[in-house]
């Protein structure tokens, strides 16, 4: 029943004791992750059936049909793209019952409490401490540039756990409850008047130990977990041809033939032609995730992304020229979703500036294709065996 036959005749099974059009939307999604439909490459009773990756398509595209409600994954893409398969190769056995259900469902939003104040690029420096307390852990400390987390249920954080070991070998990974009264979320006013972004201080956070990933002063591995899906989540969706960024700048060039120039039909084409790159890029990545885990290549995805989007989103802007700076909204607001097609041309081309740094830095990005993809010798690291509480901070 695994093979896309098999799936086939599973989901439209489903489908008839589901019907769509007469079952609750909850209830229909609760209904496909028992039934295995919702992730079919994890494992039976975790929304999935031991399945391939790449047949997952096969039940979308049966679902789609049927008129199928989704779990509108933009709204919860940290958890599916970021906390579920951490939780799936790290968590015990009652954590993934108990948190992957509701994750994939969308009952429970998710938020990621890793950079902070003084360890953004540098993440491994973080300050946030956890001392143990019996059989939970207290946390105190401040993260900063937390997406959702005004909207969050749960949270990954990392946290030092051995300020006397080496910054990368003290550090322990956690599932944290936002709704603890030692949790403060701030807004972050961005530079489109926006604050989808949060600082958050963690002031005597209670966590108990059952909701540790991995081993204590491991959570490094366990991060570079989260970090390579995070990194895929974003640079390589899936996307139609002249989907994201590039759509709204070719049908702007087609409806609007009084704004084109050569200079700039030149420059779109080149865009054009990178961005249909970029997405059969991200196509075949996705497909090598078929047979195993993210790796370093969702990096170069990644800076791909960050690039392509501030030069197509500044292009934009130019063609439009005196309209293109216009961006009416400048109240402060606390968006859910980040919207880079559903708004004007402004708005894309100041969203756009952070896409290089939310994610990974383009510059720590570059270190990681460098190292890991290309072969070429790592940058010296001076501080590497020293001791995290002796470091200049």
């Amino acid at each position: 029943m695994n093979d896309a036959g098999g799936l086939r005749v599973r989901t439209r099974e489903f489908l008839a004791a589901h019907p769509p059009a007469t079952t609750a939307k909850t209830d229909f999604l609760r209904a496909r992750f028992d039934a295995g439909l919702a992730w079919v490459h994890y494992p039976e009773g975790l929304g999935g059936v031991g399945a391939p990756r790449s047949l997952q398509t096969v039940v979308d595209a049966e679902l789609a049909a049927a008129g199928a409600p989704g779990n509108d994954p933009r709204r919860i893409g940290i958890g599916l793209g970021m906390a579920a398969p951490t939780l799936l190769a790290h968590g015990s056995d009652d954590m993934k019952r108990r948190f992957l259900r509701p994750l994939w469902v969308g009952e429970e939003v998710w938020c990621q409490l890793f950079s902070e104040p003084g360890a953004g690029s540098d993440l491994a420096a973080l300050a946030t401490r956890a001392v143990r307390d019996g059989d939970d852990w207290i946390i105190n400390g401040q993260k900063v540039w937390t997406s959702s987390a005004h909207v969050a249920r749960w949270a990954i954080l990392i946290a030092r756990t051995d300020p006397d070991a080496p910054k990368h070998r003290g550090i322990t990974y956690f599932v944290c409850d936002m709704s603890h009264p030692g949790v403060e979320v701030r807004p972050l006013r961005q530079i489109t008047g926006e604050a989808e972004f949060n600082e958050v201080f963690l002031t005597d956070v209670r966590v108990p130990d059952a909701h540790r990933l991995g081993e204590v002063g491991d959570g490094w591995r366990v991060a570079r977990t989260t970090l390579m899906n995070e990194r895929v989540s974003i640079g390589g969706a899936r996307v139609p041809r002249e989907g994201g960024m590039i759509g709204p700048v070719a049908a702007l060039w087609r409806d609007r033939p009084e704004l084109r120039t050569h200079d700039l039909h030149q420059r779109l084409l080149t865009l054009w032609v990178e961005a249909e790159v970029a997405r059969l890029a991200a196509e075949r990545l996705r497909q090598g995730l078929a047979a195993g885990r993210p790796g370093p290549e969702g990096s170069a995805m990644k800076l791909a992304f960050a690039r392509l989007n501030q030069e197509i989103s500044g292009l934009e802007v130019e063609l439009r020229g005196e309209e293109g700076l216009l961006y009416d909204d400048w109240t402060l607001r606390r968006p859910e979703l980040v919207d880079f097609t559903g708004r004007d041309a402004g708005y894309r081309y100041l969203r756009a500036k952070g896409n290089s740094i939310e994610g990974g830095t383009s510059e720590i990005l570059l270190n990681i294709v460098a190292e890991r993809v290309l072969g070429l010798p790592s940058e010296p690291r001076d501080d590497k065996d020293v001791p995290w509480k002796d470091l200049n901070r």
